[in-house]
């Protein structure tokens, strides 16, 4: 802004000292040809001169404080009524889920109308006169930490938060409801586990189907020395849960030599030196298909975890912390192997109940 633009009542006398105290310029001269013209005249708004005009913002902005809290409710109303499978169509944009349309907009809303009514209520009601303030020392003196504590004090009585009590509880409780939102969007973590993790579809007297062939398994068609991948009788891949289950469910099946079985329980839990190990590697989870039938080692192809099918499925190299659960199996009375029970440990990775 150039010192023609500023009224002349406002330019600086020209009997002034050139420079004040801090070194500001006051008049231009050769050596400093930058005068500084000063600060224009403050110019009223409506809402400081006429208190109905004030009433009016201070309305507008409970107004939006209020919506937010209404858009913050309608976020957790659409997170607990809408069904989580039901769609919509919107245009343009096509069929999408009802239930992330209506969190986006309801949570979209609500901080919009907490920015908006913060905006409004700054621009129209909290103090805009400007303040020169001059340069002062970094360290901080107990004149200025007694200046910045006066001019808190100042700024919280410009702000007139103080008298204008809609205002300060319409925000208080928008600001109060809003951290709601994040508290119910935990819920989209899903439900709490419970057992599930410590339990499979394995059940006494459940056959063990081939994966490759469907078929159930009998003790004569395990060779010794091959790997065969197995899962529970009546599990199948049109199932709408089979990918949860079969996480879970999958075997591999061994026939070693009972005199090679290092492990006693697992030589108990074999028929005729037919193994059956979870399929899922103990480190995260990876499905381990790589055997070595000399050693009776499988190593997991994702992480290098490797496991000793001859002596309980060991860990003997890897990050896996623990050995593969081993399932007991028997020879049903038709002639087919079956499971004895469930697991008697945790499938997969460790998880923090599981102790």
């Amino acid at each position: 802004m150039s010192s023609q633009e500023i009224p002349e009542e406002n330019l600086p006398a020209a009997q002034d000292d050139a420079h004040d105290a801090h070194g500001a310029v006051k008049v231009a001269d050769e050596k400093n040809p930058f005068a500084d013209p000063g600060l224009p005249p403050h110019e009223h708004r409506i809402q400081d001169i006429d208190e109905r005009a004030a009433k009016r913002s201070e309305r507008t902005v409970a107004l939006l404080f209020t919506v937010s809290m209404l858009a913050t409710v309608g976020f957790i109303a659409s997170y607990l009524v809408i069904d989580v499978d039901k769609s919509i169509y919107v245009w343009p944009i096509g069929h999408i889920s009802a239930l992330n349309f209506a969190l986006g907009m309801t949570l979209g809303l609500s901080l919009f109308c907490i920015g908006a009514g913060a905006v409004h209520w700054a621009r129209t009601l909290m103090s805009d006169v400007e303040v020169a303030d001059e340069r002062h020392p970094i360290e901080a003196a107990p004149e200025v930490k007694a200046k910045v504590l006066a001019d808190f004090k100042a700024g919280a009585e410009e702000s007139v938060i103080g008298r204008r009590k809609l205002i300060r509880t319409t925000m208080f409780g928008a600001l109060a409801l809003f951290p709601l939102s994040g508290v119910f969007l935990l819920g989209g973590l899903g439900p709490a586990p419970g057992t599930k993790l410590r339990h499979t579809t394995w059940a006494k007297g459940k056959k063990l189907v081939n994966m490759n062939t469907n078929e159930p398994l009998r003790a004569s068609d395990v060779a010794v020395g091959s790997l065969t991948f197995a899962m529970p009788d009546g599990l199948s891949e049109h199932d709408h849960d089979f990918q949860k289950n079969i996480a879970k469910d999958a075997l591999m099946i061994v026939r070693i030599q009972p005199d090679d079985i290092k492990d006693k329980r697992e030589l108990e839990w074999s028929h005729e030196g037919i193994v059956a190990f979870s399929k899922i590697c103990t480190h995260v989870g990876c499905p381990i298909s790589l055997y070595e039938q000399q050693t009776h080692h499988v190593l997991c192809p994702c992480h290098q975890s490797t496991f000793d099918l001859a002596d309980g499925g060991r860990v003997i190299f890897g990050p896996a912390g623990h050995a593969l659960p081993q399932l007991r199996i028997t020879v049903g009375e038709d002639g087919y192997l079956e499971a004895v029970s469930d697991f008697e440990e945790p499938v997969g990775p460790a998880f923090w109940e599981r102790g």
